[in-house]
């Protein structure tokens, strides 16, 4: 399926997001985190192998896209213990503060223009909301001060697969009641979040690459859906009253 231009908003019933460069920018981020490395490790250069160790866990998780073979979550770790001999205990230390824990702080910070009042446009319509990350997620969306009715990461046991597999969008659309071309999925990746949803067979939108100041893409889908519910409401109405 090619990605949707023109959606057809009565058709929708749940909106799926990625979450890192679709919720939030990521430049900001990494200026931010560079920072707090720089400054953390410049008085402790003895624990410089760190720096390894993200950035290893990382680049092997991008070489692994679309793993399938089961237990995902111990073996992004092993993956990264092979390339440096790294202690695995070690790289989860490090992994969870760096990655999962220490960044949240940021994030409201980060978020695109627009987000948060998509989200409350979504429910204020009746659209259910969906997560589906590759990295874990439910944090960030704390810190981010959203709610989505599932959040589901390429690690949990009932995915257990990295994008562009569609497991977790079937699951997503599973769980939430809904078949997949009634669902939306919205990343930031064209190679791994269009891929994963054309396998699922559900509509996508990939942002637009735009400067922070001038980002108006949650803006635009807003509009359309207040424009398409509001049209629908119009609709039936006057149905209602041609059957009288």
């Amino acid at each position: 399926m090619a990605q949707e231009k023109q959606l057809d908003w009565t058709k929708i019933k749940a909106v799926i997001f990625d979450v890192d460069g679709t919720l939030y920018t990521q430049s900001r981020m990494r200026k931010r985190m560079l920072f707090a490395l720089i400054s953390y490790y410049a008085w402790r250069p003895w624990r410089l192998k760190d720096f390894l160790i993200l950035y290893h866990f990382r680049v092997e998780r991008e070489k692994k896209a679309g793993y399938s073979a089961g237990n995902l979550e111990n073996a992004q770790y092993e993956w990264c213990a092979e390339k440096g001999n790294f202690h695995i205990p070690r790289i989860r230390k490090v992994v969870e503060h760096w990655m999962f824990t220490f960044p949240n702080q940021f994030l409201k910070n980060c978020m695109y223009p627009g987000v948060k009042t998509f989200f409350e446009s979504l429910e204020k319509n009746g659209l259910k909301t969906g997560i589906y990350s590759d990295y874990k997620a439910v944090d960030k969306l704390k810190a981010m001060e959203l709610d989505a009715d599932l959040i589901v990461c390429s690690t949990d046991k009932e995915v257990d697969k990295l994008k562009p597999n569609p497991d977790g969008l079937f699951y997503i659309a599973e769980k939430l009641g809904l078949s997949t071309d009634e669902c939306l999925f919205i990343g930031d990746r064209l190679e791994l979040d269009g891929e994963c949803a054309e396998r699922a067979n559900m509509p996508y939108l990939i942002l637009e690459k735009k400067p922070f100041k001038e980002f108006d893409f949650y803006a635009k889908l807003t509009q359309q859906l207040i424009q398409a519910k509001q049209g629908n409401k119009a609709k039936k109405a006057s149905l209602e009253i041609n059957s009288l």
